[in-house]
């Protein structure tokens, strides 16, 4: 029986651009990585060093050399959030690709936002 997600892979151009966006423009941590100079380098990051769920940042150009048939899309994914109102202001002012914050019924308030690659994730405060 599965009783939890436990890691979400994002497949990226660049780790560290990736990585520096997601710690310091959004504010997640750095849970664990292994070697820079690795064959299959992974970054895993996470919005909390205790959140059960993470997400790995993996090298798309070599997963698609060992996996060629994987599917490297990036998944929709969507965040929850407090006090979205501040938050969708600090993303503006840090640079950051923001979607207008709207209204849904019966679900809540929601934006979403793009990585330096032009992923697009949501954040949604219920």
């Amino acid at each position: 029986m599965i009783n939890k997600i436990g890691q979400v892979m994002i497949y990226v151009n660049d780790q560290d651009a990736a990585a520096k966006f997601w710690t310091e423009k959004v504010g997640f941590v750095i849970k664990s990585e292994n070697e820079p100079n690795a064959a299959e380098r992974w970054i895993e990051i996470a919005p909390t060093k205790d959140a059960a769920t993470t997400f790995v940042l993996q090298d798309k150009v070599a997963v698609a050399k060992a996996q060629p048939e994987m599917n490297l899309g990036t998944p929709s994914i969507l965040l929850y959030g407090d006090n979205l109102d501040a938050m969708y202001e600090d993303f503006k002012a840090k640079g950051i690709t923001v979607g207008a914050l709207v209204d849904i019924p019966n679900m809540g308030r929601v934006f979403n936002f793009a990585d330096p690659e032009n992923n697009y994730f949501a954040i949604l405060q219920k």
